[in-house]
């Protein structure tokens, strides 16, 4: 089959203000609308972008505001069906949520909850949410956070107390992983680091350095490569960012050690090639990534899907990268890169209902240089040329 783009060229993603287009687009036409309403049936009241838009390659363009300020080290966000969303803060335990209510500084920002056991330590803490796919019914929430022992998976209600579903996971002050997301068929999926320990990234028998597939009760899926294991796929380095895209295909986002970082596509039982390969190897026992970075230019932790969009959070980079998908799930031309420099260290990346971006920074993890009002989650859209939407 050849490489194509999988859908017709469609615009959907919306302008954050349409009043704002003649000022922010300079470089290009103007056919936004009024955004999208969100999931409760009102227009979003959102603030005046706060950068003009963001020249990347291929004619690229987006258009960046912000929603928050003042977080510490935001880490997952999960969407909820009231148009708002739950963020995860790695060092202080803290689960806040973000609107759906906003005002003349952006979305209203609350902690709605503090996880007493989290102990956060280097790359360590609250990490990963991700809401039940059932939330409406159930109210229920799962978090990824390192505990005294090991890093582990729990369920809670906001406001509960929180119940363990997968314990065990191997911990260390760097490379904890985090990553939790339901994926297409409704399971838990999990991706964790090898904690400095890098044969456990091969040993079947360890969760370290592997994606996991588990129920909401934190048992292994039907269907896993290996019987009785919560193991999707291994001979991975630290995993942090995964998404799926139209077709269902998984790809996640792949931390190396000083050469390159990695997308890859995700499938059952593939094997990635940590600690004996990092980058492309050309190695049949291994799978190779769709594309791949030096660390200075990516070292990405989130990652989401959109339309025939990759788009990955980088923290060192100080960036986003953007990638564009055929209709074989491999990926078309070069990756493009948008807000260089722009906001200083960037992590969490999520699709948000309305078609936009939602996208933390970082720089209170001690890596970074933070100004006043960091750490901040930004609103991006696309806009103009072949791989943005408007």
């Amino acid at each position: 089959m050849r490489d194509r783009p999988p859908y017709p060229r469609t615009r959907r993603l919306r302008p954050v203000l349409a009043a704002s287009c003649a000022a922010l687009l300079f470089a290009t036409g103007c056919s936004f609308g009024e955004p999208e309403p969100d999931p409760a049936g009102e227009p979003p009241n959102l603030p005046t972008p706060s950068a003009a838009a963001s020249p990347g390659g291929a004619g690229q363009q987006a258009v960046a505001t912000v929603l928050a300020k003042g977080l510490r080290v935001p880490w997952g966000i999960a969407f909820l069906p009231n148009g708002g969303a739950l963020v995860t803060e790695r060092d202080s335990g803290r689960i806040l949520q973000v609107g759906p209510e906003s005002g003349p500084e952006g979305l209203q920002v609350r902690v709605v909850q503090t996880i007493s056991d989290v102990a956060a330590a280097g790359e360590g803490g609250l990490l990963g949410i991700a809401a039940s796919p059932s939330y409406d019914r159930d109210r229920t929430v799962f978090v990824y956070y390192t505990a005294e022992q090991d890093n582990r998976v729990a369920k809670l209600q906001i406001g509960g107390q929180p119940t363990p579903v997968l314990t065990g996971i191997p911990k260390a002050n760097v490379h904890n992983g985090g990553g939790l997301g339901f994926g297409p068929d409704g399971q838990l999926y999990v991706s964790t680091g090898d904690a400095g320990e890098r044969p456990a990234a091969q040993d079947v028998k360890s969760l370290g350095g592997k994606i996991l597939r588990i129920t909401a009760d934190g048992k292994p899926s039907a269907g896993n490569p290996y019987p009785g294991s919560p193991v999707w796929s291994l001979g991975h380095r630290n995993v942090q960012g995964f998404a799926w895209d139209e077709a269902k295909r998984m790809y996640a986002v792949e931390f190396g050690q000083n050469t390159w970082d990695e997308i890859n596509q995700i499938t059952k039982g593939g094997n990635y090639g940590w600690p004996q390969v990092e980058g492309r190897a050309g190695d049949k026992r291994y799978t190779d990534p769709l594309t791949q970075w030096a660390t200075s230019d990516a070292s990405c932790s989130g990652l989401a899907a959109t339309d025939r969009l990759l788009v990955t959070g980088c923290l060192r980079g100080k960036r986003l990268w953007v990638m564009e998908l055929t209709d074989t799930g491999t990926m078309l031309g070069q990756p493009s890169e948008l807000l260089t420099n722009r906001y200083g260290r960037l992590r969490a990346v999520a699709a948000a209902p309305d078609g936009s971006l939602w996208v933390s920074t970082s720089n209170h993890d001690g890596r970074g240089t933070p100004a006043g009002d960091d750490d901040r989650l930004l609103r991006v859209v696309f806009a103009g040329g072949d791989g943005g939407r408007s």
